[in-house]
């Protein structure tokens, strides 16, 4: 079957065998219906085994499923009166970036976010969701006309990572990502960032530095994908599936670790499975916390912001660094 994980195959052989049944009881005279409603159970209780004790790797792979709703898919369900701004006013427009204003219930907020394709056509005029600097650069330009018309900023991250290519670095990447870490920072109108896939490096992170930081049940966060970690640290990128377990990535862990505020629930089997389900999780999540930000100054949204992130991560000194005996 198309786009069929590894972890699901239980699941989807037998619902095989429960279409088949059905089919053949429609066929002919002979009555399966307690068969077919003993394996819907199965099916139930095997469905609750599978997708409440998910794996890291397996959350990995529903992040990347190539049907997993992106950051237009959720506009259309979650914003009115979505206008699209395009081009950084440097060089040119990047579309793994889409960028634009719209309303939320009634509110003016500016919407932002990677953009990657359903499709290989569309991936390769997306760039596979991987932003050049021009992208950046539109993004930063958006967000400070936000701040000019005192709207929120809601960002939606999904990327494996930023371009890497070398007209990317001809242009300035690193220096478009540290700009955009350095604006986002003193921002004086609310941040709220929700990773709905992949959220992949500085690439992710040039879009992820809000007040608040929201995950995807089955999105996954990190410095560097699984399969990278596992070629620099065992020289052997199929042991991505080890390097997932210890990495830490998926919003489970970094609820527990402080580095997101909330998860956000997906439907049974992943987001791709009901995408209008799916936007109204997110809208729940989005009316709270504008809720809780809008009424904060733009100087006490800044300070929540420097907080927030300085509270992030744990160092140690070792004794004899410092001459402690």
């Amino acid at each position: 079957m198309v786009n069929e994980l590894e972890f699901e195959k239980p699941i989807i052989e037998l619902k095989k065998k429960i279409i088949e049944l059905k089919e053949f009881t429609q066929n002919s005279d002979v009555d399966l219906s307690k068969e077919i409603e003993k394996l819907e159970k199965r099916l139930q209780k095997l469905e609750n085994e599978i997708y409440v004790n998910m794996k890291p790797w397996d959350r990995v792979q529903v992040a990347r499923h190539p049907n997993r709703p992106t950051t237009l898919d959720y506009i259309d369900y979650l914003f009115t009166d979505f206008k699209e701004m395009h081009g950084d006013r440097l060089y040119g427009d990047d579309e793994a970036i889409v960028a634009g204003i719209a309303k939320f219930q009634g509110v003016p907020v500016t919407v932002i976010g990677h953009q990657r394709g359903k499709d290989t056509k569309e991936n390769i005029r997306r760039n596979f969701g991987m932003p050049h600097p021009e992208g950046y650069r539109k993004a930063i330009r958006l967000m400070k006309q936000a701040e000019k018309f005192n709207r929120p900023i809601i960002c939606f991250i999904d990327t494996k990572g930023a371009y890497p290519g070398k007209a990317a670095e001809e242009r300035g990447q690193s220096e478009a990502i540290a700009r955009n870490l350095f604006e986002m920072a003193g921002l004086t109108v609310p941040i709220i960032c929700i990773v709905i896939g992949e959220g992949g490096s500085g690439g992710a992170l040039a879009l992820g530095i809000g007040n608040h930081i929201h995950m995807l049940e089955n999105s996954t966060y990190s410095v560097i994908s699984p399969e990278g970690a596992a070629a620099l640290l065992w020289k052997d990128s199929t042991l991505a599936k080890k390097a997932a377990e210890t990495m830490k990535i998926t919003a489970p862990d970094l609820k527990e670790l402080g580095i997101i505020d909330k998860i956000i629930p997906e439907v049974t089997g992943g987001a791709h499975r009901n995408t209008e389900e799916q936007a109204n999780n997110i809208r729940n999540i989005i009316k709270d916390s504008l809720q809780e930000l809008v009424s904060l100054s733009g100087d006490k949204l800044v300070e929540n912001r420097y907080e927030k992130y300085k509270l992030m991560g744990q160092y140690s000194v070792l004794n004899e660094y410092i001459g402690v005996k």
